[in-house]
């Protein structure tokens, strides 16, 4: 059995399909009471840890950074040290977002991190956090998550596109969305391997292809809606929020296809069945 904590996350709704995971939800387990995490760990003692819960509000992070580096920085450590002692692996979902987004290659895992904002800092915090325990990890940067569940980029640009007559996106950051459901079955895949020779840890980079920016990807949106929202491109600088965004979230990939044969999923396809599960299409 895997355990996973975060059950009602976009990529815990979709690990909870799997057979053979348990999914743990806030009351069974809070990630702003760490030890509490580590308690759920020696209490089913499962073959593999996925960690996909985390403080992912990133403009409130802004404000709450003590509360973000909890739930992102100090929980997984917490897990990580529980699966050390009982050594078994932890897959811990991170970000591109521990990366300050300059230039325009995409990052490779052992590239140097500069988070922007308090969100980045927590989500690095846990990954070091996961290091420093001494066990068997994948930590799994991924970028732009989207799915049928919570709060994402596809569900605000089907809100506001029934609203409003037309929007403006940003278009100068490129990065690439990546359904949770690919998300779920990679991380499910990566412990399964993790399981059969740990010496595969290390920090690897999982999103979907091709790249975009996001004024195309609402384009996208609407295209496969057949909806009529006009998009107009605007600048990053233009639309102000109190988190700054990296302008290059494009991620290597090709260190998790080749251990772990996983290749990037393309998220065009992903978004059919996104949109063809809330009915929109």
């Amino acid at each position: 059995m895997i355990l996973v904590f975060g059950k009602t996350g976009q990529v815990g709704c979709e690990l909870a399909r799997h057979t053979d995971v348990l999914c743990l939800d806030r009351a069974e387990a809070d990630l702003s009471q760490p030890a509490s995490c580590a308690e759920a760990i020696r209490k089913h003692q499962p073959a593999a840890v996925i960690n996909a819960a985390a403080f992912t509000a990133v403009d409130r992070a802004e404000k709450e950074e003590a509360e973000a580096t909890i739930v992102n920085g100090d929980a997984p450590g917490a897990m990580a040290a529980a699966c050390a002692a009982l050594d078994i692996p932890l897959v811990q979902i991170s970000t591109d977002y521990v990366f300050d987004g300059s230039g325009d290659a995409p990052w490779q895992p052992d590239d140097a991190t500069s988070p922007l904002g308090a969100y980045g800092r927590s989500k690095l915090l846990g990954e070091q956090a996961v290091m420093q325990q001494g066990g068997c990890y994948a930590i799994l940067r991924t970028s732009w998550v989207v799915s049928p569940h919570g709060k994402n980029f596809v569900k605000t640009m089907l809100r506001l596109g029934k609203e409003r007559d037309g929007l403006t996106i940003v278009s100068d950051q490129i990065g690439a969305p990546t359904p949770a459901r690919d998300i779920a079955a990679a991380c499910v895949e990566i412990a399964r391997h993790l399981i059969q020779d740990p010496g595969k840890t290390g920090i690897y980079h999982y999103s979907g292809t091709p790249e975009i920016n996001w004024a195309d990807f609402a384009r996208e949106i609407f295209a496969q809606t057949g909806r009529g929202c006009p998009v107009t491109d605007i600048l990053t600088r233009d639309y102000p929020t109190p988190a700054r965004r990296p302008l290059n979230s494009r991620l290597d990939c090709s260190a998790t296809e080749r251990v772990f044969g996983l290749t990037r999923p393309d998220w065009r396809q992903g978004l059919t069945s996104i949109l063809e599960e809330l009915g929109e299409i």
